[in-house]
C-alpha cells in the first residue's frame, strides 16, 4: 500500500443544534448538525413542524386558502 495517501482518522464532535453533543470517529473532524437522532421526529415520536419563512402562510394567501374556507367546503359536499 501507498503511504500517506488516506486521510487522518480522528475522533471529532457532533454539535446539534437541539444542545445535544456526542464524539464520532471522522475525516472530517467537528460538525455541526440542525438536527440529530435526540430531536428527530422519527426517534422522538413527536411531530415538529418546522416552518422555514412562512411558506404555509404564504401559500394560503397566495391561492386565497383559509381555514374558514376549508370548513365551508367539507359542508358542501355533505
Amino acid at each position: 500500500m501507498k503511504e500517506k495517501v488516506h486521510p487522518k482518522y480522528e475522533v471529532g464532535t457532533i454539535k446539534c443544534a437541539c444542545g445535544n453533543e456526542f464524539k464520532v470517529r471522522s475525516t472530517v473532524g467537528d460538525m455541526h448538525v440542525d438536527i440529530c437522532s435526540n430531536c428527530h421526529p422519527f426517534f422522538t415520536g413527536k411531530q415538529k413542524l418546522i416552518d422555514s419563512a412562512g411558506r404555509v402562510e404564504k401559500f394560503m394567501k397566495k391561492y386565497g386558502l383559509s381555514e374558514k374556507s376549508k370548513s365551508e367546503a367539507k359542508s358542501k359536499e355533505s
